[in-house]
C-alpha cells in the first residue's frame, strides 16, 4: 500500500454497504504526536483527535485501541489525557495488530466488516488487511474529516446509541462477574435480576427499531431491513404487530434488544422477522420470547409459523427456532404448539398492557422446564 495515500483519509478503496460500528486506534503518532516510550513527558494529542473521538462516541460508534506499547504507561497516558473512558477492551502489547483487532471484535461480538482501523504506519495497515480484508483502514492524516464520511454517519442517533458505550462497559462488568461465578449458568443468571419487557412499538421506538434491523446481522431470522416509514405502516396496520423487547438487570438497562414483526392471518400468526442484539445471546431471551408467543397462540387456538431466510451469519437463529419446536413445512417453519416449557425462573417477563397476548401470567412466571431439550 502506497504511503503517498496518507494525504487522503481513506487508504483502502473498499466500497462498504455497512456503517462503521467500531473504530480501533493506534496510539503513537496517531492519537498523540511522538512515540510514548521515547518521550520524557506526556506526548501531546494530535489536532482534532479529541473532537473526533467525542463525536464518534456521541453517535454510538464504539472505539478501542491496538497499539504496540507497554500497557501500563500507555493506559496511564490515555488517562492523563482523559481518554481512557472511551476505549473498550484496549489491546496494548507486542502482538500483531491483526490479532488485536480480531480480539476486540470477539470481545464486542460484532462483525469484523463493521470495523475501521487507524494507524500512521502503512505496514500495520497492510498487516491488518492481510488477515481482515473487510476492515476499513485509514491514515492519521485528515482525521478531522473522519466524522464527515458516510460510513461514520448512523442513519439515526437514538437514546440507545448515545448510551452504547456505557452499555458495553456494564456488559464488561457482567462478564467479569460471570467469569468469577462458581456454579451453573442458570444460577448465575438468577443473580442478575433480569427483567424482560415486551411492548408494542410506538412512534418513539421507530428509529431504534430501524437501527436494530440495520445493525443486527447474526441473530436475525431474515436479514431484511425495515425503514422507519415501513415500520410506521406496519404499526398502523390491523393485520400486523411490531413488538419491541427491552431488557434490564441489576447493572442497568440493556436498552431495546429485540424486535418481533408478526403478520396476523386468518387462524395463524406468522413471525416475519425476529432479531436480537448479540449482547443478550447468553441470557436466554430468544427462548423466553418464543415460549411466550407459543403460549399465546395456543391460548388463542391459532397456528404459529415463521419465516426464515438463511444468510451467511444467522444459523444461530435457525437453531433457536428448532429448539423452540419449529419444523420446516414448505417455505415456512411451523410450530405444533406442544411441549411448551414454562418460562425460566431467572427472568421476569412483563407484557405491556396494550398487548393482547392471553395465556401469559403477569408479571412473573416461574417454574421448571417440562422439555429438557429446550
Amino acid at each position: 500500500m502506497d504511503d503517498g495515500a496518507a494525504n487522503t483519509l481513506a487508504v483502502n478503496d473498499r466500497i462498504s454497504k455497512t456503517r462503521i460500528k467500531c473504530v480501533v486506534w493506534d496510539l503513537d503518532n496517531t492519537i498523540w504526536d511522538g512515540v510514548l516510550l521515547e518521550s520524557t513527558t506526556l506526548p501531546p494529542l494530535r489536532p482534532h483527535v479529541i473532537d473526533v473521538i467525542r463525536a464518534l462516541d456521541e453517535r454510538g460508534i464504539l472505539q478501542s485501541v491496538a497499539s504496540k506499547n507497554e500497557p501500563e504507561p500507555a493506559l496511564a497516558a490515555l488517562a492523563s489525557h482523559g481518554l481512557d473512558q472511551y476505549f473498550l477492551y484496549p489491546q496494548i502489547g507486542w502482538n500483531a495488530k491483526s490479532q488485536a483487532v480480531g480480539t476486540i471484535a470477539e470481545r464486542l461480538n460484532i462483525g469484523i466488516d463493521t470495523f475501521a482501523f487507524i494507524d500512521d504506519q502503512a505496514f500495520e495497515r497492510d498487516e491488518v488487511l492481510s488477515v481482515h480484508p473487510v476492515v476499513r483502514t485509514f491514515t492519521e492524516a485528515g482525521l478531522e474529516r473522519l466524522p464527515e464520511l458516510e460510513d461514520f454517519i448512523p442513519l439515526h442517533v437514538t437514546e440507545d446509541s448515545k448510551n452504547r458505550r456505557a452499555m458495553y462497559q456494564k456488559e464488561a462488568l457482567r462478564s467479569r462477574a460471570e467469569e468469577e461465578f462458581k456454579g451453573p449458568q442458570d444460577a448465575f443468571l438468577r443473580t442478575l435480576d433480569l427483567k424482560l419487557k415486551l411492548k408494542p412499538a410506538r412512534e418513539e421506538d421507530l428509529y431504534r427499531a430501524e437501527e436494530l434491523t440495520v445493525r443486527t446481522n447474526q441473530l436475525n431470522t431474515t436479514g431484511v431491513t425495515y425503514s422507519v416509514e415501513q415500520l410506521r405502516d406496519l404499526i398502523a396496520s390491523e393485520h400486523h404487530q411490531v413488538i419491541v423487547a427491552e431488557l434490564d438487570d441489576k447493572y442497568g438497562s440493556y436498552g431495546a434488544i429485540g424486535l418481533l414483526l408478526i403478520s396476523q392471518q386468518p387462524g395463524q400468526w406468522c413471525i416475519d422477522l425476529f432479531l436480537m442484539s448479540c449482547r443478550v445471546m447468553s441470557r436466554g431471551v430468544g427462548g423466553v420470547i418464543l415460549t411466550a408467543l407459543r403460549t399465546t397462540c395456543r391460548s388463542r387456538q391459532i397456528k404459529l409459523a415463521a419465516q426464515f431466510r438463511e444468510t451467511d451469519r444467522n444459523r444461530m437463529m435457525f437453531v433457536t427456532y428448532r429448539f423452540a419446536g419449529f419444523k420446516e413445512e414448505g417455505d415456512l417453519l411451523v410450530n405444533d404448539l406442544t411441549k411448551i416449557p414454562a418460562l425460566p425462573d431467572y427472568m421476569q417477563l412483563n407484557l405491556d398492557p396494550a398487548m393482547d397476548w392471553p395465556g401469559i401470567n403477569q408479571p412473573v412466571v416461574t417454574g421448571e422446564s417440562c422439555d429438557r431439550q429446550h
